[in-house]
């Protein structure tokens, strides 16, 4: 599921413009959570086959409950820029 390594995160996390902030804002049942969900298992931290099923960043009960998203969740990714078939 997990793609990498705890050294390599701290690695990636040390490379500060391949980090990406992101807010995704949307009306109530337009996609947001499995939006989410398929970034989030891009990166490697939840399955793909998960994605858009689990929905990864609802942590409170009552979210996971009721199937809505009520607060906002933060988390890091991981961006690589491939131009050419180089990645910066």
């Amino acid at each position: 599921m997990v793609k990498f390594s705890v050294e390599e995160v701290r690695r990636i996390m040390d490379c500060q413009s391949n980090i990406r902030n992101i807010a995704v804002i949307a009306h109530v049942d337009h996609g947001k959570s499995t939006l989410s969900d398929a970034l989030v298992a891009k990166a490697g931290i939840i399955s793909e086959k998960a994605a858009g099923k689990v929905r990864a960043l609802d942590q409170r009960e009552d979210e996971i409950e009721r199937g809505i998203t009520i607060k906002s969740t933060g988390v890091s990714m991981f961006y690589k820029h491939n131009v050419f078939g180089k990645e910066e």
